[in-house]
């Protein structure tokens, strides 16, 4: 009788036990992946064209969060290498009209330096610099949800970017919300850089402002049929 109840104690503190190591290793997963969410990557959808052909409606990306932070440890810089900003990068960052929002562009020019366009080319201290993946397609202006100014669209400047700034603007000149329109984007928003495209599908432009049941039945189907294969694990550049 002893030796069943001592028996039926220790089953009992076994299965405390194995509950306990699943709890704790279920909270550990919860931490780790709050971490490296927070802090290390973030995934983003493209909702626009602004930036194709590099990046197209329906891409979703991984973000490197620690791509240009500042190392706050000395081994941090040898063991998480950062690099600094440079002229064609694309970058996600806040908007800064409406700080809630993330945006997707390409840098053009820094800080410091005289950025113009003429017809369409754009000139940094009066050098035209080349842009292999610039495109003009004019296919669908509202998408983003703002009105253009079509008078400083193909023509700019010449303005300086100030200190702490950058001039970002999106490889679709003719449908891209940029620093054409707003101005200069401080370093400070800056949220990262894209990595990687992880899924991909063929999404209805403003699929992200379609919110009803039956809109997301929709995108859940387009997930599956739509799906673009090729484009996965495509590295960002």
């Amino acid at each position: 009788m002893e030796k069943e109840k001592k028996g039926t104690k220790e089953k009992k503190e076994r299965e405390k036990s194995g509950f306990r190591e699943f709890f704790e290793l279920i909270a550990e997963t919860a931490v780790f992946v709050f971490f490296v969410m927070t802090f290390v990557v973030q995934a983003f959808q493209i909702p626009t064209g602004s930036m194709e052909p590099t990046l197209l409606v329906g891409d979703f990306l991984l973000v490197n969060k620690l791509v240009y932070a500042n190392p706050v440890l000395p081994l941090e810089g040898l063991m998480m290498p950062r690099k600094k900003l440079e002229r064609h990068d694309v970058v996600v960052f806040k908007y800064p009209k409406e700080l809630w929002k993330d945006f997707v562009k390409r840098v053009i020019a820094l800080e410091g330096e005289k950025v113009e366009i003429k017809n369409r080319q754009v000139y940094i201290n009066d050098e035209p610099i080349p842009e292999e993946y610039k495109v003009h397609i004019n296919s669908d202006r509202d998408q983003e949800g703002y009105n253009y100014d079509d008078t400083i669209k193909d023509n700019y400047g010449p303005v300086v970017v100030p200190p702490g700034h950058c001039f970002v603007m999106g490889d679709n000149r003719d449908n891209s919300l940029d620093s054409r329109y707003w101005r200069f984007l401080p370093l400070s928003y800056i949220k990262g850089r894209p990595w990687i495209i992880y899924f991909s599908y063929k999404a209805e432009r403003n699929a992200h402002l379609k919110t009803s049941l039956r809109e997301r039945l929709k995108k859940f189907v387009r997930f599956i049929v739509k799906a673009r294969p090729k484009r996965l694990l495509k590295v960002i550049r």
